[in-house]
């Protein structure tokens, strides 16, 4: 048995202080407050918080980092880059990067990545000997860093929609594509859970997944997590409603593709109705806040689906920044810009989206909360360096950064001790 011990640390319950965590099988056997340090306890510095679930990462978009920014342009302009990095990655190269994304997760207090992962198949569209390929190199490079993934294997069939229908494919958007739902369900079945892995599913965006082929995503998800990129441009819905009539939120609805095991990520350009419908479904929501505005892509009404019953979590999207405390700011901070008003978030519902809500989004409901029988996870941040200190420990997501991050342990393993990586 292990036993972490915190002055502080942020429970269930509240704010605890002298608080040992008694660990054994990568889990919490026991969690006691107000007790003095034991010899032999690993002595956490700062204060403890469960680890972070990054719900909404596409890795190899790092490659962009610094080299975009001069060009101007909007989303779709950003997007040609994209493209033209996505046609050069091979297996391997796709796991050297990602490695480098992943341990830097790690430094930044990701307990679990979920990988939204598009980049199926060879240029031009043929399949790897293994089918899988990509997927498998992303999944090798999460247990390099030591942290857990959930791969949102996702569909993408269609080039866009414009002018009330679906266009081709382009060129570099062809590895994306399996040609069909169907031939997409097969390929992501040969795929399966393992340790520190579960296998969920993606609509690309109802851009991408024509009307028809919905419902078999849909069916085949059943049971696990579902993500979708929704509403994240106004073109979107515009022209969902030329070709279908409805929102992109309805269309979703319509074909099974709301509830508790869902979530949308960035939902940025939402009707009251929206709002209303993706709240009374449940269905969680994924701010990205860094790349919401590095896109220039718009602020969404976070505390709106909040408080109409979807649960937030939060992603580092581009990884642009992959520093999940300055995810958590920008969600109360963007909120005060568009409100004019402070305090539009709680500490408590800040941590929240760090933790729980993005474990549950990413189908780990045994992760996110430093209590009996869940898995070991720990993020100690740093109260004594420039940036904190003086700070109140409960205040954390408004001052602290990935930087005051000392010690990282997933499952029981610490990964991260005195800010490096155990693989660095």
């Amino acid at each position: 048995m292990t036993v972490f011990y915190a002055e502080q640390a942020q429970l269930p319950t509240g704010l605890a202080t002298r608080v040992r965590l008694s660990v054994a099988a990568g889990r919490f056997t026991a969690v006691d407050t107000e007790v003095e340090r034991e010899r032999g306890d690993i002595e956490m510095p700062g204060v403890v918080l469960a680890g972070f679930a990054n719900a909404h990462s596409h890795a190899f978009h790092r490659a962009l980092r610094g080299r975009t920014h001069d060009r101007g342009g909007t989303f779709w302009t950003w997007r040609e880059q994209m493209y033209e990095l996505a046609s050069s990655l091979t297996p391997d190269s796709y796991y050297d990067l990602a490695v480098d994304v992943f341990v830097e997760m790690a430094l930044a207090g990701v307990s679990c990545v979920g990988e939204f992962h598009y980049v199926h198949h060879q240029p031009g569209g043929s399949p790897y000997a293994d089918p899988n390929a990509m997927g498998e190199a992303v999944i090798s490079a999460a247990r390099t860093a030591g942290i857990r993934i959930t791969l949102l294997d996702t569909c993408y069939l269609a080039g866009g929609l414009a002018g009330g229908r679906h266009t081709p494919l382009a060129p570099e958007q062809l590895r994306f594509s399996d040609g069909s739902a169907a031939r997409w369900a097969e390929r992501v079945g040969r795929l399966s859970d393992r340790d520190g892995v579960r296998i969920g599913a993606a609509v690309h965006s109802i851009r991408a997944v024509p009307r028809d082929q919905l419902p078999v995503v849909a069916q085949w998800a059943a049971g696990r997590p579902l993500h979708v990129h929704l509403s994240e441009q106004p073109a979107e819905n515009e022209e969902c409603l030329l070709a279908y009539g409805v929102s992109p939120t309805e269309l979703l609805a319509d074909c099974a593709l709301l509830g508790p095991a869902s979530t949308a990520v960035h939902a940025t350009h939402l009707t009251a109705a929206d709002i209303e419908r993706l709240g009374t479904s449940r269905t969680a929501i994924c701010a990205c806040p860094t790349t919401e505005r590095d896109l220039a892509d718009g602020i969404g009404a976070f505390r709106a689906l909040h408080d109409a019953g979807s649960p937030l979590a939060l992603g580092s999207d581009q990884n642009a920044v992959i520093d999940l405390l300055e995810e958590a700011r920008g969600l109360e901070m963007h909120e005060r810009l568009a409100t004019g008003q402070r305090g539009r978030f709680q500490p408590r519902e800040l941590t929240e989206a760090l933790t729980i809500n993005g474990h549950r989004s990413l189908g780990w409901d045994d992760a996110g909360e430093l209590a009996v029988g869940q898995r070991a996870d720990l993020v100690a941040v740093r109260l004594d360096s420039v940036r904190t200190r003086g700070v109140q420990p409960g205040q954390i997501p408004f001052a602290a950064t990935a930087s005051d991050i000392d010690t990282v342990v997933v499952d029981g393993r610490m990964i991260v001790r005195g800010g490096a990586h155990s693989s660095c």
